[in-house]
């Protein structure tokens, strides 16, 4: 490690062979806290190439414990570290799109730069994580949502994770999060917090089979925030698109805030989902459910996935399959 940091320091970068040996040797335990720690602050603090985050991805699925369906499932996921603490707008949008009849694997995991991530708020309403093959089969067979707490899939990564939690901060580890999903998806929506990383992202996806769409709001989300205008990459190229564009609502920052406690945050989660969101709420949940949609089905234009997504949510079909996951 000694080596690696001191090439890292010198403004050299990994080849994809070393990155993947790296973080094996990692999720090994063979380095100590403070060699850890290093590397991560490293990429804190200068771009990742493309090779790095290959050999990453590739380490991590080498090192997840799989769990593959049948049916074509889907994966909605940003990478978080927007520090926009929004409420929790891709959680939502996996139960619309669910509710359209599209079945998803959401990977996730604790919020590090809002108060609540997808594992937060499903643990909150008192689901159950589990990397039972069996049982995720059941919940995509009564919810046509199953969902997969990134931690019981990568238990390499037990040594990494007191340390991220200390941090407290994004680290590379959050640019890999929807590129290591166990159930290895064919679609896949991706939000990530900055345009050099979405490009990064679209090259390594042309590289695969996946139908994907990756999403960067010019202003910083990880997500279609309505507040901006927003690029996507997706398999015919790139395009930008804005609000009007969506025939949806320009919209503040202010709109999207999450609540400051496990509570309100909640309470903004199920009162979407209810039909009592605001018409802001509603909107941005409509985008990326959305555009989710259009990524499984691109011959049937963006236009068609919003039509869908609006009618699975205002008809109460998303609930409904919230419900289903939770119930016991």
């Amino acid at each position: 490690m000694k080596q690696v940091l001191a090439e890292l320091i010198d403004h050299k970068s990994l080849t994809k062979e070393t990155a993947r040996q790296v973080l094996i040797d990692l999720a090994s335990g063979k380095f100590n806290p403070s060699q850890t720690s290093a590397f991560m602050t490293v990429y804190m603090m200068r771009g990742i190439t493309v090779d790095e985050l290959a050999g990453f991805r590739d380490a991590m699925l080498e090192l997840c414990i799989p769990v593959k369906f049948e049916e074509p499932v889907m994966d909605l996921c940003g990478t978080g570290g927007d520090a926009k603490n929004t409420f929790n707008i891709s959680t939502m949008s996996s139960f619309v799109v669910a509710a359209a009849g599209q079945p998803v694997a959401k990977h996730g995991n604790y919020g590090v730069s809002s108060l609540s991530g997808s594992s937060n708020i499903l643990e909150y309403f008192g689901y159950k994580f589990t990397n039972d093959k069996d049982e995720l089969k059941r919940c995509l067979d009564r919810a046509n949502i199953c969902f997969m707490h990134a931690p019981l899939f990568h238990p390499a990564m037990k040594n990494v994770a007191p340390i991220r939690k200390e941090l407290g901060v994004k680290t590379f580890f959050n640019m890999l999060g929807p590129m290591v999903n166990p159930a290895f998806p064919k679609r896949q929506l991706v939000g990530v917090f900055n345009l050099e990383l979405a490009r990064q992202y679209g090259y390594l996806y042309q590289q695969t089979e996946k139908d994907f769409v990756i999403l960067h709001s010019l202003d910083g989300y990880d997500e279609i925030s309505l507040t901006s205008a927003f690029k996507y990459f997706y398999n015919g190229g790139e395009e930008m698109s804005t609000a009007s564009q969506l025939g949806l609502p320009q919209l503040a920052q202010s709109d999207l805030v999450g609540g400051n406690t496990m509570d309100e945050s909640a309470r903004i989660f199920i009162s979407v989902l209810e039909g009592k969101g605001t018409p802001a709420q509603n909107a941005v949940v409509t985008a990326n459910a959305g555009m989710a949609l259009y990524c499984a089905d691109q011959n049937s234009g963006l236009q068609n996935g919003l039509t869908k997504a609006k009618e699975a949510l205002e008809s109460g079909k998303a609930l409904n399959a919230f419900k289903k996951l939770i119930e016991k």
